[in-house]
């Protein structure tokens, strides 16, 4: 009767102890911590790629453009100067502000001679760094501004500057304003600050279209005659 009885009994169950248990739900804590601490990483890292990208493409854009329409000025004459202290040229060169005659490339839907004016306006987004241009007019009639259309450069812009190369000193000297009456920069520098950053300078050559020059009898370099 014994053996039957030992027989009969069944075998015990082999389970999770409790210790255990909470081990693995600690393991599998730590994991999913884990692994959520490098999806949020890999997302930021791809948001700051991201940014970089948008922050060099704008810049490569606002660089490109703006070389375009700065590397073609005119030597156009206003109809009327006040003193002999003030330039007989459709130039100003200020500080945190610059207006020109120069190019618009073909290849922006618009070609010929226009008058431009770089500056920081305030726009629905906040400040930003405006390109206003008009049609040139022959008989140098002054621009009329606010019939101007305008192309936003960059935006978020929290800093802008400008210098001017006066390439007849030796060594050339930068400063601002520009004061020379005779003659037109040989190249402007452009510091550009965002929300984002600091763009490095932009230091496009002004190259003076010959034909604009009537006292010239070659082509014309900024602030140097040929």
């Amino acid at each position: 009767m014994k053996r039957l009885l030992e027989g009969s009994k069944a075998p015990r169950q082999q389970g999770f102890t409790l210790v255990e248990l909470l081990v693995v739900i600690t393991l599998l804590s730590l994991v999913m911590l884990a692994l959520g601490s490098a999806l949020r990483t890999t997302a930021q890292t791809e948001e700051r790629v991201d940014r970089r990208m948008l922050r060099t493409d704008e810049l490569r854009v606002a660089n490109g453009f703006l070389r375009s329409v700065l590397g073609r000025v005119s030597l156009q004459k206003r109809a009327a100067v006040v003193s002999i202290d003030e330039s007989p040229y459709f130039f100003i060169g200020l500080p945190e502000e610059m207006a020109w005659v120069g190019v618009m490339p073909a290849r922006y839907g618009v070609g010929g001679r226009y008058h431009f004016r770089l500056g920081v306006l305030d726009q629905a987004s906040g400040p930003a760094l405006v390109l206003r241009y008009l049609p040139w007019i022959d008989g140098g009639v002054a621009p009329d501004w606010s019939q101007a259309a305008s192309y936003v450069l960059v935006d978020g812009v929290t800093g802008f500057s400008l210098r001017y190369e006066d390439a007849n000193e030796e060594p050339p000297v930068w400063g601002a304003p520009w004061k020379a009456v005779d003659r037109l920069p040989q190249r402007v520098s452009i510091a550009i600050r965002t929300s984002a950053g600091v763009w490095p300078d932009i230091v496009i050559p002004m190259r003076v279209l010959p034909a604009s020059d009537p006292a010239s009898d070659g082509a014309t370099f900024g602030g140097s005659r040929s």
